[in-house]
């Protein structure tokens, strides 16, 4: 598998000084469409990944300050900015809080640590964690983002009471998954499925609630079954997948694969278990064609991720999100050595 170049100029390509914007036409950034704060969270935890990588500093930095900008005195959040840097949008608890929750958690356990920024700044996230704790969402996703925010926070700071909290209500949030041949908690499966089993399986852990981690894994397990064809991810599609609804599905988008492949990486150090990096693997490959039409879904030319498989190959534009998702299941790949 090629993992040169490793998406990181493309990064670069989408941002500037303000922050990375969210659409590219081909592989040129959208300007006129904004930025976002759901792909600057996003950046912020991806690139915290990659303290030595040049441009993953320079990104980084750029895309917290942009995250710390979006939140309100209430801890309510910000999601759109035009290009000229006006935000056009009022505070909510939409995913966009859940991300931004995501990311200045992240920051919290990594910064001193990693050296990806400087300890005044791991104190700023630690006051803007706080303070966005005072909110909730009524939205699963968002609060599943949300906890894996409070995970990270809990992993260096074991005390920390709001981040346990938070946990508590995210699994209530999220709900039990019911016996059956659905063992989903929606009616239907959505986006990024496999972070709401990566939620409940970080809070389980975190809050040592065995039942609820194995929850998570069983939650994962099943997705992945769900999720796989013919020895391939064939992962649900744009318009979302009910009980006794058969794939392929598409338009398939990588935010899918991305989130499989973080909820498996986590799996697999919470149960120490090695085989959890065959979702991992398969996540991977699905990038490089493994998936149902063998089309590869990044650039080998440019590092971007493509925005979506289509049953009739691929949309070759190159936005934030797919190439977070590219650049992410990579760097989990490569943490279980899948990629030469």
């Amino acid at each position: 598998m090629t993992t040169t170049p490793d998406g990181w100029d493309h990064l670069q390509r989408l941002s500037d000084g303000r922050g990375l914007f969210e659409h590219a036409l081909g592989t040129a950034r959208r300007e006129d469409h904004g930025y976002c704060t759901d792909d600057n969270a996003r950046l912020v935890v991806v690139a915290s990944r990659e303290p030595d990588h040049r441009v993953a500093r320079q990104l980084h930095a750029i895309a917290l300050d942009f995250v710390f900008d979006s939140f309100e005195p209430n801890g309510r959040c910000r999601n759109r900015m035009d290009r000229n840097g006006k935000w056009t949008d009022r505070g909510s608890t939409d995913d966009c809080w859940g991300r931004a929750v995501f990311a200045l958690g992240t920051t919290v356990a990594g910064a001193v640590a990693t050296g990806i920024a400087a300890a005044d700044t791991h104190e700023r996230a630690l006051r803007a964690f706080d303070r966005a704790l005072t909110q909730r969402s009524a939205w699963p996703r968002a609060m599943a983002f949300a906890a894996l925010g409070a995970a990270d926070v809990l992993a260096a700071i074991p005390s920390h009471a709001g981040a346990k909290k938070l946990l508590i209500d995210a699994l209530n949030a999220i709900g039990p998954a019911p016996v059956g041949g659905w063992t989903w908690p929606e009616r239907r499966l959505t986006y990024a499925n496999a972070t709401l089993a990566e939620a409940v399986l970080a809070a389980g852990h975190h809050l040592g609630r065995e039942g609820a981690r194995d929850r998570g894994l069983a939650m994962l397990s099943w997705l992945l079954a769900v999720e796989t064809r013919d020895g391939h991810l064939s992962v649900t599609g744009i318009d979302g997948r009910g009980p006794n609804e058969a794939g392929p599905q598409f338009d398939q988008q990588p935010i899918e694969v991305s989130a499989l492949a973080d909820a498996c990486w986590r799996a697999s150090i919470v149960t120490s278990d090695p085989a959890w990096g065959g979702g991992v693997a398969a996540a991977a490959a699905w990038f490089e064609g493994g998936n149902d039409t063998g089309a590869v879904m990044h650039d080998v030319t440019s590092g971007g991720g493509y925005d979506g498989l289509r049953v009739d190959g691929v949309n070759t534009n190159q936005g934030a999100e797919s190439t977070l998702a590219y650049v992410s299941t990579m760097q989990r790949a490569r943490s279980f050595a899948t990629i030469a």
